[in-house]
């Protein structure tokens, strides 16, 4: 599986940005497809993660704010972030897992993308 993310970019403070994500493959649906951010100096930490179904966990930073959406006709997932504060300024992963349920671990993920730089200015 190889996955695309893109979308990132620069924001001021309570604006939005929509990352996308794009995967190769015919089992796409089958996948759990997670957000993960990695900022200059910490360690990645999980957004979000949504399951075949469409069901939804996410970090509690990003809770209220930020929604994962799938479209497994198009192999596509899709992060809509809104209210973003200078503290959600970090590269953001695509990742996906062959698990049967949703995990916040980064090590329960099989496959990631090369990442989407998101800065938000204060």
């Amino acid at each position: 599986v190889q996955l695309q993310a893109s979308g990132g970019g620069l924001v001021q403070a309570g604006g939005s940005l929509r990352l996308s994500c794009a995967a190769s493959g015919s089992t796409f649906g089958t996948y759990v497809m997670g957000w993960f951010r990695q900022a200059p100096g910490k360690e990645r930490e999980f957004v979000g993660s949504i399951l075949w179904n469409a069901a939804t966990l996410y970090a509690d930073s990003v809770k209220g704010r930020f929604t994962i959406s799938r479209n497994n006709a198009k192999n596509t997932v899709h992060l809509q972030m809104n209210g973003l504060k200078p503290e959600d300024t970090a590269v953001y992963y695509c990742a996906a897992s062959l698990a049967r349920s949703i995990y916040n671990d980064p090590g329960m993920y099989n496959y990631w993308g090369q990442g989407t730089l998101v800065t938000v200015s204060s």
